[in-house]
């Protein structure tokens, strides 16, 4: 390999405080894949924190938008999985603490009311029972339910994503699932 001398030309512009470096190509590409790999997982987590499938839905575009504009935050080597969950919870409870400023009109949607079902519907009805009966969980024991016994995620990746220990985690499956028992019998 032989040197060459540095043009005389001017450096490159320095990069202003705070803005990041790109990551590099290669870091790139399979982050796409990955991340397209894990919208079905982020779905059944957003449905879950919000009661409504569009919500949900605009939650996970909003996770996906997040992590598209923060992949140079990404590690990579670490769990992609917990990194989107995380980014996914904590827009939630972002827009969560909007919306209890403002207050829209609701109540007073006609969209809102529920529809009657069939008797051919049975299954339909029990998986509503259940949908309402984890609402209606406190929502640490819904989220770490939903995470563990749901996503099929570990009690270890669970603790990360939530933010607390393992044995809190264990806790709260425990406890969830001893009122799902006693809700739906």
């Amino acid at each position: 390999m032989i040197d060459r001398p540095r043009s005389a030309g001017p450096d490159p512009a320095p990069r202003a405080a705070g803005v990041p470096e790109a990551p590099p190509p290669s870091a790139r590409q399979g982050f796409g894949e990955e991340v397209i790999a894990q919208i079905p997982a982020l779905r059944v987590f957003a449905r879950s924190l919000c009661r409504d499938r569009v919500e949900a839905d605009d939650l996970v575009q909003e996770t996906l938008l997040r992590a598209i504009e923060n992949i140079h935050r990404f590690r990579p080597g670490t769990n992609l999985r917990a990194w989107l969950f995380t980014i996914l919870r904590n827009r939630f409870y972002s827009g969560w603490a909007k919306r209890a400023r403002e207050r829209t009109g609701d109540a007073d949607c006609v969209s809102s009311i529920p529809a009657t079902a069939t008797e051919g519907q049975f299954w339909h009805l029990r998986m509503q029972e259940m949908e309402q009966a984890l609402h209606e969980l406190p929502r640490p024991y819904r989220e770490t339910v939903i995470l563990v016994a749901v996503l099929g995620e570990s009690y270890l990746d669970t603790a990360r994503i939530l933010g607390c220990d393992i044995g809190t985690v264990k806790s709260r499956v425990s406890r969830a699932r001893a009122a799902l028992r006693k809700r739906l019998g």
